[in-house]
């Protein structure tokens, strides 16, 4: 069946046919049938259809694309938060509280829950996720979080070297074994990525040597490779995922001019994923996407949705955070939320507004883009993926 969607006030295509970087159509309609756009372009040329909707001078984007989250947990940390707003420094160390609640909850638990997370995030216009695990951290645990994560998304990423656990503390050598040999083999099939949390200023996470390992015995285990990369302070993160040639390196906190040219010269492989809610949770500096954009560096922002260092699943909160504190233009932000998101997951059917491409749709209670950092918070009015409205 073929569905008219009509009266677009304000159609953000992130193409060629249109004005701006946004591709803005104005006065448009679109064509959807299976799923996928059949036809793009002005209202008063639409086609007729066996269904129409008319979305009354509202503007229409394509569904945001959060690259980088980590849905799939028990508990909460709202005391660490607490903590943190008084002046405790966040060091990674707070993730063995979520590990242990998630190794304690049931299947069916986590997977009420993250069924409850995407739902929520679906309702704020995000229509493509990326699920990391992290939080089991054993075998049997970490391949769980991808089995269940699995059916939300196919966008999955292993994140077995999240922290070293407090049981391999006193052996971080043969934890990093473990995660680059049998937890490895056990979370391959359920995943299409592999990450590593590179910080040298935690005790908790990776170093350049460790990380080095795990996403070499990845990429030979045929996923792709994903870095945590220069949040807590400088280090090796930018410069191991552009010399893995990873589809993306996020947080991006702390780069010096050595890593912002190797993130131009990578510009066309690897993007840099900035997570400004990170910076909100933790009142850690916020990343200088203007000096990134301006260098000529693909960015894309993401939620990093998780316990503990960014408790939202808000993408429209993302791009207001990205405009008040990281200097980027609303136009700059929206892209950095769609295409830039898509672009770190090296995808080319999402992102844009396209025949061909998914009709994956986000309507505003707005008449413009410009709302959702101008209105933090503006509703997001339906949603279309999946071939559902919501």
């Amino acid at each position: 069946m073929s569905l008219l969607v009509t009266g677009i006030g304000e159609l953000v295509t992130n193409g060629p046919d249109g004005d701006g970087p946004l591709g803005i159509q104005h006065d448009a309609a679109l064509v959807v049938e299976d799923g996928v756009l059949t036809w793009v372009g002005a209202r008063r040329n639409a086609p007729a259809c066996d269904a129409r909707i008319d979305v009354e001078g509202r503007a229409v984007l394509p569904g945001f694309v959060d690259s980088h989250s980590h849905l799939v947990f028990a508990g909460d940390r709202a005391g660490e938060f607490s903590a943190r707003m008084t002046g405790v420094p966040y060091d990674g160390g707070g993730i063995a509280t979520s590990m242990a609640a998630t190794r304690g909850a049931p299947d069916d638990e986590l997977r009420s829950l993250v069924a409850a997370r995407v739902e929520e995030m679906r309702r704020q216009g995000t229509t493509t996720v990326e699920i990391k695990s992290g939080y089991g951290l054993t075998v049997a645990d970490e391949a769980r979080a991808l089995r269940i994560a699995c059916e939300f998304t196919t966008e999955t990423t292993y994140l077995g070297a999240h922290v070293v656990p407090p049981e391999w503390r006193g052996d971080r050598a043969a934890y990093v074994d473990l995660v680059a040999g049998d937890m490895l083999a056990a979370c391959a099939p359920h995943a299409r990525w592999i990450d590593v949390f590179c910080e040298p200023n935690s005790p908790h996470a990776f170093d350049e040597a460790e990380s080095r390992r795990v996403l070499a015995a990845g990429v030979e285990a045929g996923l792709m490779p994903r870095v945590h990369g220069n949040q807590l302070g400088p280090g090796p993160g930018v410069r191991l995922a552009v010399e893995f040639g990873a589809a993306s390196v996020d947080h991006c906190t702390f780069l010096g001019a050595d890593d912002v040219a190797a993130l131009v010269d990578a510009a066309d492989t690897t993007v840099a994923t900035l997570l400004p809610g990170v910076e909100f949770s933790t009142r850690s500096p916020y990343p200088d996407a203007r000096k990134l954009i301006d260098a000529g560096v693909s960015v894309a922002i993401a939620t990093d949705c998780n316990p503990g260092t960014c408790y939202s699943s808000s993408m429209p909160f993302m791009i207001a955070l990205a405009v008040r504190e990281m200097r980027m233009s609303p136009a700059e932000a929206v892209q950095a939320a769609t295409r830039g998101g898509a672009k770190a997951l090296r995808r080319s059917d999402i992102g844009r507004i396209e025949v061909g491409a998914k009709a994956d749709l986000c309507v505003l209670e707005a008449p413009s883009h410009e709302h959702l950092a101008y209105r933090p918070g503006v509703p997001i009015s339906r949603v279309l993926g999946e071939e559902r409205w919501v």
